[in-house]
């Protein structure tokens, strides 16, 4: 197992936050038991004022018609300098990091998301499924900056909406 300093968790330097904002379909993720048997999950950020960010997560138990889980939080932007970096936060005061590793620059229809840590990443898409060529090439670069891809695991989405 590597140790975080051999992780390169550099951003994106230029994220348009407006262009961020929407909703986001999970298609892998670490394991974490904050998402323990979730599928279906998707997260939906909203830009408000002063950029504060509320952040909606939601998947179901298990199954696709399972019940429905929903975590509401808030993020911000520290340094507008580094839009890559975020703080998240769905309890209290206590702000986790949200770092944009990878992002589809034109159309924003793909992220790869972690932290400071090895610990956690997330490959996002604006549709429910990701073409395999997308999801292999951003498996790819997770693994160039040091992360243990072997952890990924597919989540379960809806085919449509």
């Amino acid at each position: 197992m590597k140790n975080s300093n051999t992780i390169d968790n550099s951003v994106v330097k230029n994220v348009y936050i407006n262009k961020y904002m929407g909703r986001w379909y999970e298609i892998a993720r670490f394991p974490h038991s904050f998402e323990k048997d979730l599928v279906g999950v998707t997260a939906t950020y909203k830009l408000l004022d002063n950029n504060r960010i509320e952040v909606l997560n939601q998947g179901y138990d298990k199954t696709l018609e399972g019940k429905l889980k929903i975590a509401k939080g808030k993020a911000k932007i520290p340094n507008p300098e580094e839009p890559g970096k975020l703080k998240v936060s769905f309890f209290l005061f206590f702000y986790a990091d949200y770092f944009i590793l990878e992002l589809d620059s034109t159309d924003y229809q793909y992220a790869l998301v972690g932290s400071s840590s090895e610990n956690y990443l997330w490959i996002l898409s604006r549709t429910p499924q990701m073409n395999p060529e997308t999801y292999n090439m951003l498996v790819g670069r997770a693994k160039a900056r040091g992360y243990d891809v072997n952890k990924l695991g597919l989540v379960l989405q809806k085919v449509t909406e």
